[in-house]
């Protein structure tokens, strides 16, 4: 039985996903794993792709866009390893980079979950862990991260010194997230409400509940290509995460839903 099951959802992916297969595969992790890519029924070619140039990958076609829980949770589901790395399609995984997660989780028994600094090609640092959202956190996690894309240069300095450092964290990135299996199935898994984002927060959120820990792990590096599975398809996207934004409040912050939904009314996000 390998040790580590690595599971990927794919959804009109299929480019991105060659990128992080391959390296995958050129490098692989020395820890004993299997892969698996769970598909959401995307109409660009994958699965075929998937049987075809990767064979000792193990493909579950989801049948439908059934989300980014979801889908997890039917590759979590179909895998037996006892740490899992939920992996997304859009990142380049370097060598040395899984083992070096999992030495991670190793050396901190209390930790239940151990999230990557990731960079683009470029090396610029993502923000990808913070703080438990609430609407004070959100708004500057919001504020860091929108003035890091747009290349600010106070706000480029915050992130790197931000992502230089180890630490304890609320939630990391769901992009890259190595976690036990014993604590995954602790929580239940991923809640199912969350179509696309927050899902990982709220994840977290549930181990933290338990007295584990979520580490940032600042000396291991992902490249994270940023999303652009999800950038041929724009409105739909937006309207995920508004679903899932609303869903999380009303799961960790239920005072504050009926403020969120006008705002959102507001901004003509109904």
């Amino acid at each position: 039985m390998p040790r580590l099951s690595i599971v990927i959802v794919s959804y009109h992916s299929r480019a991105d996903l060659e990128g992080c297969l391959r390296s995958l595969s050129d490098a692989p992790p020395r820890t004993d794993h299997d892969i698996v890519v769970v598909d959401n029924a995307s109409t660009d070619g994958t699965p075929a792709y998937v049987r075809e140039r990767w064979p000792l990958v193990r493909l579950i076609e989801a049948g439908g866009n059934v989300g980014f829980a979801r889908a997890n949770n039917l590759g979590i589901r179909a895998t037996a390893g006892e740490l899992v790395l939920l992996l997304n399609p859009d990142t380049v995984v370097p060598p040395g980079a899984i083992d070096a997660l999992v030495a991670v989780l190793e050396a901190h028994p209390d930790a239940a979950v151990a999230g990557p600094r990731l960079i683009d090609r470029q090396g610029r640092a993502e923000l990808s862990f913070g703080g438990m959202i609430g609407p004070v956190a959100e708004l500057r996690q919001k504020l860091l991260v929108v003035g890091n894309d747009r290349g600010l240069p106070p706000f480029e300095a915050i992130v790197e010194r931000l992502t230089r450092r180890s630490r304890i964290v609320d939630w990391v990135s769901g992009a890259c997230l190595l976690i036990r299996r014993s604590d995954l199935e602790a929580v239940g898994l991923f809640d199912e409400r969350f179509f696309l984002y927050t899902e990982d927060v709220d994840l977290c959120a549930s181990i933290r509940a338990r007295g584990r820990q979520v580490r940032f792990a600042a000396e291991v590096e992902i490249v994270h290509l940023r999303g652009r599975s999800g950038a041929g398809s724009p409105g739909a996207t937006a309207a995920a995460y508004r679903r899932s934004r609303i869903a999380f409040y009303e799961k960790h912050h239920p005072a504050w839903v009926p403020a969120l939904k006008a705002y959102l009314w507001l901004r003509g996000e109904r």
